[in-house]
C-alpha cells in the first residue's frame, strides 16, 4: 500500500498545503518517512490524517469560485467503531463549506472496506450542501463497499453506484470531470461520455 500515492497531476494547479483555506495548510511532507498505517501496512506519506486511525484523505482539487472539491481516500471507512464520518465532517468538510464549497466529489477506489452506523453526519452534510443546490458524489466504489453503504441508507444523501463506477477520471481536468458528474446527477445524460 505504500506505493499508492494520492493523485498528483493537478498539484501545479492546486496544493492543499499551500491553500490558506485548507485544513492542511502549511502541512509538511517527508517523502522518505512513512508513519501512517492501514491494517499494519504503511501508506504513502502524501496522504493526510484527519483523526481516523484507518482512513486517510487527500484534497486533490478545490475551486472556490465554482464551489467544488475533489477528495481522494485510502483505507477502511469505519463509522461503526471509529465514527470516521464525524472526523471527515468536522475536520475537512466543515472547513470547506465555510468557504462556499457545496459540491463534493469523493474518489472511493482505494476505500477497501466500509462499516456503516448512524447516518446523522451524512444527513447534516447533505442538508448543508442542499442549501446551495450542491451534492455529494462517490466515484469508483468497490462492490462490497457500495453494498454496505446502501444497506446503511447512504443513498439518501450521496450519489454512488453503477453509474458512478468505472470512471476513468485521471486524464481529465477537474472542471471537465465535475461538469460530467453534474450532468449525470441532474439526469441530463444517462452515462458518462466516452473517455470517462
Amino acid at each position: 500500500m505504500h506505493d499508492i500515492e494520492p493523485y498528483w497531476k493537478w498539484r501545479a494547479e492546486y496544493d492543499s498545503s499551500k491553500d490558506e483555506r485548507s485544513p492542511f495548510y502549511r502541512r509538511e511532507y517527508n517523502a522518505f518517512q512513512f508513519h501512517h498505517k492501514v491494517y499494519n501496512y504503511f501508506i504513502h506519506p502524501q496522504w493526510d490524517a484527519f483523526g481516523s486511525n484507518t482512513l486517510y484523505a487527500k484534497i486533490i482539487f478545490v475551486d472556490y469560485q465554482e464551489g467544488y472539491a475533489i477528495l481522494e481516500f485510502i483505507g477502511e471507512w469505519n463509522d461503526c467503531v471509529t465514527n470516521d464520518v464525524m472526523f471527515l465532517k468536522r475536520e475537512i468538510v466543515d472547513y470547506l463549506t465555510e468557504y462556499g464549497i457545496h459540491k463534493f466529489l469523493l474518489i472511493y477506489e482505494n476505500v477497501l472496506n466500509f462499516h456503516g452506523d448512524d447516518d446523522s453526519y451524512y444527513e447534516e452534510w447533505y442538508e448543508d450542501v442542499q442549501e446551495s443546490d450542491g451534492w455529494i458524489c462517490g466515484l469508483n466504489t468497490l462492490q462490497h463497499v457500495q453494498d454496505e453503504m446502501k444497506s446503511t441508507g447512504l443513498d439518501h444523501y450521496l450519489f454512488f453506484g453503477p453509474h458512478y463506477n468505472g470512471v476513468n477520471w485521471r486524464p481529465h481536468k477537474p472542471k471537465q470531470l465535475i461538469m460530467a458528474v453534474q450532468a449525470l446527477i441532474e439526469g441530463r445524460i444517462k452515462t458518462l461520455p466516452a473517455g470517462f
